[in-house]
């Protein structure tokens, strides 16, 4: 129950005090009843805080209490009304964490605002989220909490969100004060962003990490240290994704540079998936707030597009909550397969993404024909803190240069392949018997039956083996590989008998059934016209 006296709309049958339970085609949401300050007028707090007229500093607090139950909401919304010459907004919050019985999830809660153009999905009035990462934030004009978006506080109905994620058998008492300093606003300072292009090689191969996590959102890195350590881990390109915000967008024009390109986007981290929108237009926000019966996602696939931006479904397998993809994969220029130190549930995205190159290649499926044919694999660190390591894995990616367009055109073609570290290089084509020629992501464009050899060099894999994989499965391994790392593997076959094939090198198998770690695969080479 609320136990603020500014919020007295009470719902006696659910013990909470609330104004709407609404569902407009997006995730059921909550809003209490508000919280009302002075107009402009501040009085002295309960807690000492400081009074004066409007325009003059002061303080001036509330504290809300309420306890939420099991099956609430996915967003609760606690109005905020606020006077003018406010000049920063502070909030605070905790709640209980109650023992619960094993294997039942326990309470976690998160937090975020919307200003005063209000909370509307895929709105303007987003102001910054920091999920379950921070106890409390500011927001003023020249500055907020890392996760916030800067600017003038304005007067009128904000709101603070609230995301319970789950929820104990005991429910989830919260308590969240609220505090406003009156005066003169801060200068407000405008964004500068990132450089689309760095030097770059020409048409080259170049390496990068596109999922990374900085203390913008849960990650515990500054910009300046991620940027150091994908320079170390011989990084051509990174993306910033951090977690439902765009707040770190505006932090990287400094850490760029001619050997570092770097692409702005988001993870968009909803209750039934993470997604990706990499290379984004900066200062792009993507909202995060439905789920896949909600038949939203569609809208905001195509907003990412419109921003410039590719449509990466992130460890479509994971076994976090919340984490697995249930969005399907109609509306994605690539699935990240590989996500951060070689595990189980890489494997099974792995096979989970064969299956697909196995279906696109299916008589009657042909290129152009619906969506697109198949669907690239890539992978990435998603890197939060120490010990995670930047560029492990990474994506190699044949582009035309250092530039956020020939890097998405390359990913999006799927001109890539995926390496454990800098260390790992591979080479991989398809000949025919009259010249033709095709690299990774390309087709080789040969008769049914007409021979075709299939080419792979490795170096930087000692001790690995290398496997050719087409749609009838593992058909060819070598022996392992020398202690140099260095070897090359040749394979003949016809597009009768393979319609792709795709590389793989791997360490030695671990425990049984469960093959060796990945340390490098390919996209795949069409054989066939």
């Amino acid at each position: 129950m609320c136990e603020d006296d500014h919020a007295r709309d009470h719902d006696p049958a659910s013990g909470l005090a609330r104004r709407a339970l609404f569902a407009t085609g997006a995730a059921a949401a909550l809003t209490l009843g508000s919280v009302t300050f002075s107009d402009g007028t501040p009085a002295e707090a309960a807690d000492g805080g400081t009074g004066g007229s409007g325009g003059t500093a002061g303080t001036e607090t509330r504290t809300v209490r309420g306890t939420l139950p099991t099956g609430s909401p996915d967003f609760v919304y606690l109005p905020v009304e606020l006077p003018h010459d406010v000049r920063e907004l502070r909030v605070a919050y905790s709640y209980d964490r109650p023992s619960v019985p094993a294997g039942t999830a326990g309470n976690a809660l998160d937090i975020g605002v919307f200003d005063q153009r209000g909370t509307e999905l895929g709105g303007k009035g987003f102001r910054g989220w920091s999920g379950g990462a921070r106890t409390e934030f500011f927001v003023r004009a020249d500055d907020a909490t890392p996760g916030y978006i800067p600017g003038t506080v304005k007067a009128g109905t904000w709101y603070i969100a609230l995301g319970p994620y789950t929820v104990s058998p005991q429910g989830l008492a919260y308590e969240i004060t609220i505090t406003l300093t009156y005066g003169e606003p801060g200068e407000a300072v405008d964004p500068v962003y990132p450089p689309e292009r760095a030097k770059g090689r020409g048409r080259a191969w170049y390496r990068g990490d596109c999922h990374l996590h900085t203390w913008y959102s849960d990650g515990r890195r500054t910009p300046a240290e991620i940027a150091a350590l994908a320079r170390a881990a011989g990084l051509d390109f990174i993306n910033s994704s951090d977690h439902n915000t765009h707040a770190a967008h505006a932090h990287w024009a400094d850490q760029a540079g001619d050997d570092l390109l770097v692409m702005v986007g988001e993870e968009v981290t909803t209750r039934n998936g993470h997604v990706v929108a990499l290379g984004t237009d900066p200062g792009t926000f993507v909202d995060w707030r439905y789920r896949a019966r909600d038949n939203r996602f569609g809208k905001y696939a195509r907003q990412i597009r419109r921003a410039g931006g590719l449509v990466v479904p992130a460890h479509p397998h994971a076994t976090c909550v919340g984490c697995n993809w249930k969005f399907g994969f109609a509306e994605a220029d690539a699935v990240e397969v590989w996500n951060g130190a070689y595990s189980p549930e890489d494997e099974v995205a792995l096979a989970d993404w064969d299956g697909m190159l196995v279906a696109s290649v299916r008589e009657g499926v042909r290129e152009g024909a619906g969506s697109r044919a198949w669907i690239p694999a890539m992978g990435n660190s998603d890197a939060h803190r120490d010990p995670d390591q930047v560029g492990v894995p990474q994506t190699v990616v044949l582009a035309d240069d250092l530039t956020r367009e020939a890097i998405q055109e390359g990913l999006r073609a799927g001109r890539s392949y995926v390496a454990e570290s800098k260390s790992v290089t591979l080479a991989f084509s398809a000949s025919g018997p009259k010249g033709e020629h095709a690299d990774i992501g390309g087709r080789l464009k040969v008769a049914k039956d007409a021979p075709v050899t299939i080419r792979l060099e490795v170096t930087g894999a000692p001790n690995c083996t290398a496997r050719l994989v087409t749609d009838q499965g593992v058909l060819f391994t070598s022996g392992a590989l020398p202690a140099t790392g260095t070897g090359l593997v040749e394979w003949r076959t016809t597009a009768q008998y393979a319609a792709y094939v795709r590389a793989e090198v791997r360490h030695e198998a671990g425990q049984a059934p469960l093959p060796g770690a990945l340390a490098a695969f390919t996209n795949p080479i069409f054989l066939g016209r």
